[in-house]
């Protein structure tokens, strides 16, 4: 038989090791929970930064020229409704309205640019989320509080761009064009009728007829052969020489790095005329495009490093033409939707 001071001792024992497990019950689950918050983190860093899942013909970026517009963005269409990425690379001096100008942004969408800043805001959500605040540093709470919504708004938007399925394309035949983002009208593949240019001097709005779209439809497809072969030859008739040096300085670097991105079954799923004009001798059109591919990245050996060559992604970016009157279309820029 146990004294009373013994039996006291014995449940005093107890309880401590039942507290001792609930506490590294609780810390094992803290622990857990916390390297879930820094794996979604990591997760998004790595999402967000740019490799070589963007390397298709223009590997992701917004560049070129669009004469007088340039630096303005273009009109939002059903495809692409909330418009167009600022240029991160232009030979046409100017001021951005909508973004910064000549540059300020030059490449920072891609390369170490795009990838400190995904690196930035991966870690940054990450010291949210573990209570050290934006990046390891104690903030005020309604910087935090700011900080925080604002990456909410970036994830959701991104999610949606990434993971919403093609949207039912416009009738109106073989083409998938739509001029305006309207319903096609007048002809097998859409109407024709001008787009307007805003009133802003020296731009003339034009009209944009079926052969143009199947032109677009065409070059979409072309460019992207011409990329997968590394056919600088063949790009030089489907580009303008400032659009022809983006593409030789892209193909260089997959070449350094000893990669090759190929690009195939190109489907347009939809597309819209956001605006066409003419402006000192040369006419200009910008279409929005939504189209899927295999894109898909391989090394020197033929091993996959990138992509997948059986599973279709999908982009939406607007394409801006050129010509002289009556002559064939050409790219002259490019820009990642919004």
């Amino acid at each position: 038989m146990r004294s009373s001071p013994q039996r006291f001792e014995l449940a005093r024992a107890r309880d401590g090791r039942a507290r001792d497990g609930r506490a590294r019950d609780g810390r094992f689950t803290a622990w857990r929970f916390r390297h879930a918050l820094l794996g979604v983190a990591v997760a998004l860093a790595v999402a967000l930064a740019p490799g070589l899942a963007d390397a298709r013909a223009g590997s992701g970026l917004s560049q070129g020229s669009r004469g007088s517009q340039t630096w303005s963005a273009p009109p939002a269409t059903n495809t692409a409704p909330y418009s167009a990425q600022p240029m991160q690379n232009s030979l046409t001096p100017g001021s951005n309205a909508y973004g910064a100008g000549p540059g300020l942004n030059r490449g920072f969408g891609g390369g170490f640019g795009g990838g400190l800043l995904g690196g930035m805001l991966g870690f940054g959500l990450a010291g949210l989320l573990l209570g050290h605040g934006f990046g390891g540093f104690g903030m005020f709470g309604l910087i935090g509080l700011i900080i925080r919504i604002a990456i909410i708004v970036f994830i959701v938007r991104w999610l949606i761009r990434m993971f919403s399925g093609p949207s039912a394309a416009f009738a109106g035949g073989p083409s998938m064009f739509a001029p305006g983002g309207g319903p096609m009208r007048g002809g097998p593949m859409g109407g024709a009728g001008p787009m307007t240019a805003g009133g802003r001097p020296g731009v003339v709005p034009i009209a944009i007829a079926p052969a143009d779209y199947q032109a677009f439809e065409q070059l979409l497809v072309g460019i992207q052969a011409a990329w997968s072969a590394h056919d600088l030859h063949r790009l030089s008739a489907l580009l303008t020489p400032e659009m022809l040096s983006y593409f030789n300085d892209q193909l260089a670097a997959q070449a350094s790095r000893g990669v090759r991105n190929t690009v195939t079954d190109v489907r347009l799923l939809q597309g819209d005329l956001s605006e066409a004009w003419a402006e000192r001798g040369r006419e200009y059109a910008t279409v929005a495009m939504r189209f899927q591919m295999i894109d898909a990245t391989y090394d020197q050996a033929g091993r996959l490093v990138d992509g997948s060559p059986t599973e279709h992604v999908t982009a939406t970016e607007l394409w801006t033409f050129i010509r002289v009157p009556g002559g064939r279309w050409i790219l002259s820029a490019l820009q990642q939707a919004r």
